[in-house]
């Protein structure tokens, strides 16, 4: 039995990792060769399989120098540069318990200790006694030489595979493993040898597989990555993506210079040309020029979404060309075949474009939206023709409260919103749902509506993304806003609000579109009002909702509105978040005016750069904490009971101000407005010190508590500047 004689006496600290340098690197190169994946499934899963390499080898004390990822339909690569031989060495010390609980009196080693010593994996007589600033405490060291890296990484690597995830899965052999399509190979190669790791039921080697077609379906075998680029190359391969978009981009850019037009961009239909091929080659191909007189709008996305075409335009004219440009995952001496192929596939998808544009204009969008009865919004919120219904008098409502609020604006913004969901019981839209509202201004157009009804109909679904462009006519604002708050209204209504990540009615977007069209467009809109108006609207379709008032309702519309208002300014204004804050918290009555609150924000924000502010913000606050610590209501001033010149100096040059604070704040003037407060700082200052506000006259006291809630409601009929954060200089 050990005793503490034996023990060796240290002093240190109480636990702790040290790393022990340096063993020779290697390559790791690891290819999850499947069938073709979906385009869509690349990036993420070469995204997250970097990411987990990344952390897994972290954990695993695996040392690398970079990492870098490849992919193609059929293959997902990694290659790990600089990959440490071997796991860096650690020694891992832990403390146990104080030497007087580890020994007895007679110096033999208790339960605690062989307990510890256990449970570390050492020996007692291999404890230590260290020193502590808690006093003497027994240590354990234990010494990781760090197995080598081939040993770790046949462990590792099956993991790396089965961690990732993907929209759609599936499993196709006993392994179990899930996956978009079956793997049919793995190959992984550590520093020139083959791992042998087992895969989705498949054992890796140092084989892959060329182009379907070019590559004739051969397995070559690779050394490492240089060999693996260069070798599948010649077997038709480009495996590296950035590559293949280069050598689509000068493809596309050679036809279009040869042929005099120029391409309609498209970055994510670049893209899907990308991760859709091996060996791309882009081939043009023309198809008849009397599908032309068919909208643009219908052939770009019969193009693009049928076949993943480039769509033409005449450099002159910027009129669509009847002429497309396809990137085919081949190449061949003669391409006419493909190209033939693709004409013969588009002129059938063309031909059944027009034969649903003609149809539809036989039937007008009045006589289809009184079908819209029998298409559902939401089996909690009754049917379309119901929220076309509710749009027009919230359209109706807003438009007489804008700037242009005149009867004849009104009559367009409900007129549009009447047919606004018309196009849904459309051919076309059944068929290319991505173009709701711009085959209703299309259609309305054909009908004989105005121009201004036509353009709000096709504006009313912008923004379509959170940066995406905006309404340009202020009926489409209308509109669009209009559509929004009746969304965000009615799934409020019943309780389908987003939690956390989860929003599946896209109501952040919606809500982030009505902060961008007011603020961007400059809408002096009472945002209260509208969101009023829109919770009463659906109330009045009599959905049940819960038990809240509806006043509750509209409070936590305006939260979830202002935690976006919260998000823009953060991002396109750059303001801090305590002057977003103090402008927002005290936003509580009718009036809700976003243009004027973002104004206020940057007005503030440009004042806190002035010597003077912090010091004012901080005797605004003491008084602030007084009047709010005895929840001082507001009582008059009487200049009779003042005992100090300063009193009576705080109390005129407020009322003095006062007026002037208001009619600024009135006009939009913030600038001075807060010019006007930070001229309230000498008197404040002299205020506070010189005299004593709980004085032992409670008539005095109470007095000077009325003088600084004057100062407070001030201060406040601008923003709450308590949120403020003085900055320090």
């Amino acid at each position: 039995m050990a005793t503490r004689k034996n023990i060796v006496r240290r002093s240190t600290a109480s636990k702790k990792w040290k790393q022990v340098s340096g063993p020779s690197v290697a390559e790791l190169l690891l290819e999850i060769g499947v069938e073709e994946l979906p385009y869509q499934f690349i990036v993420p899963a070469l995204d997250s399989l970097k990411e987990s390499v990344e952390r897994l080898f972290s954990d695993q004390r695996l040392t690398l120098q970079s990492i870098r990822t490849m992919g193609t339909p059929r293959r997902l690569t990694i290659v790990v540069d600089g990959l440490a031989a071997r796991q860096t060495p650690m020694t891992k010390e832990a403390m146990g318990p104080s030497k007087a609980v580890a020994f007895d009196q007679t110096g033999q080693p208790t339960k605690a200790a062989i307990g510890f010593a256990a449970g570390q994996g050492v020996a007692v007589q291999d404890l230590q006694v260290r020193q502590t600033p808690k006093g003497e405490y027994l240590f354990a060291t234990k010494h990781e030489a760090g197995r080598p890296t081939a040993s770790v990484l046949v462990d590792l690597l099956p993991q790396l595979v089965s961690a990732l995830s993907f929209p759609k899965a599936m499993k196709w052999n006993e392994a179990g493993v899930r996956f978009p399509r079956p793997v049919r190979w793995v190959m992984a190669v550590y520093g020139g040898s083959v791992l042998p790791v087992k895969v989705a039921g498949i054992t890796a080697a140092n084989q892959t597989k060329g182009h379907r077609v070019l590559g004739g379906g051969k397995w070559v075998s690779v050394r490492d990555a240089v060999s693996y680029r260069t070798i599948l190359e010649r077997q038709g391969v480009i495996v590296q993506p950035e590559r293949r978009r280069e050598l689509i981009e000068e493809q596309i850019a050679a036809i279009c210079h040869k042929a005099g037009l120029q391409l309609n961009q498209d970055e994510a239909l670049l893209d899907q040309a990308v991760y859709s091929t091996e060996q791309p080659t882009a081939v043009m191909g023309s198809f008849k020029e009397t599908y032309l007189d068919v909208p643009e709008e219908i052939l770009i996305t019969s193009m693009k979404e049928h076949q993943g075409f480039f769509s033409l335009r005449h450099k002159q004219t910027g009129k669509l060309a009847p002429h497309f440009i396809t990137v085919a995952n081949n190449r061949v001496k003669d391409m006419s075949l493909i190209r033939e192929g693709n004409e013969r596939v588009l002129a059938a998808r063309l031909a059944d474009a027009k034969f649903f544009f003609d149809e539809d204009r036989k039937v007008r969008l009045e006589e289809r939206a009184k079908k819209l009865g029998g298409v559902t919004f939401h089996q909690k919120l009754g049917t379309m023709a119901q929220k076309q219904e509710r749009v027009r008098k919230l359209a109706g409502f807003i438009a007489e409260r804008v700037p242009s609020g005149q009867t004849e604006f009104r009559h367009i913004a409900e007129r549009a919103a009447s047919l606004s969901k018309a196009d849904l019981l459309t051919g076309i839209v059944g068929e290319f749902p991505e173009l709701q509202g711009i085959m209703g201004g299309e259609y309305a157009r054909h009908d004989g509506e105005s121009t201004a009804v036509a353009k709000a109909i096709r504006e009313q679904y912008l923004p379509k993304a959170i940066e995406g462009e905006l309404p340009e006519t202020e009926a489409g604002q209308v509109l669009s806003l209009a559509d929004r708050l009746d969304s965000i209204a009615a799934f409020f209504h019943v309780g389908l609000v987003p939690t956390g990540s989860e929003d599946p009615f896209a109501l952040r977007r919606h809500a982030t579109a009505v902060v961008r069209i007011i603020l961007e467009q400059t809408l002096r809109l009472n945002l209260a009002d509208a969101i009023d108006r829109a919770t009463s609207l659906v109330a009045d379709d009599g959905f049940k909702g819960g038990a809240d008032s509806q006043q509750v309702k509209q409070r936590r519309i305006t939260d979830f509105l202002f935690e976006r208002v919260r998000h823009y300014v953060r991002l396109v204004h750059g303001l801090r978040e305590d002057v977003i804050e103090s402008v927002l918290k005290p936003v509580t009555g009718p009036m809700i005016n976003l243009v004027a609150l973002v104004q206020k924000m940057q007005a503030l924000e440009a004042v806190t750069t002035k010597s003077d502010f912090d010091p004012l913000i901080v005797g605004f606050k003491r008084a602030h904490r007084l009047v709010e610590k005895e929840q001082w209501t507001r009582e008059p001033v009487d200049a009779a009971r003042f005992q100090h010149p300063a009193e009576s100096a705080l109390h005129q040059t407020v009322m003095g101000e006062q007026q002037q604070i208001e009619a600024s704040i009135q006009a939009g003037a913030y600038d001075r407005a807060l010019d006007a407060l930070v001229r309230l700082k000498p008197v404040v200052d002299e205020f506070f010190a010189g005299v004593m506000v709980n004085a032992d006259d409670q008539a005095v006291r109470s007095n000077r508590l009325s003088l600084l809630k004057e100062v407070d409601d001030l201060f406040m009929a601008f923003a709450d500047f308590s949120q403020i954060v003085v900055q320090g200089r």
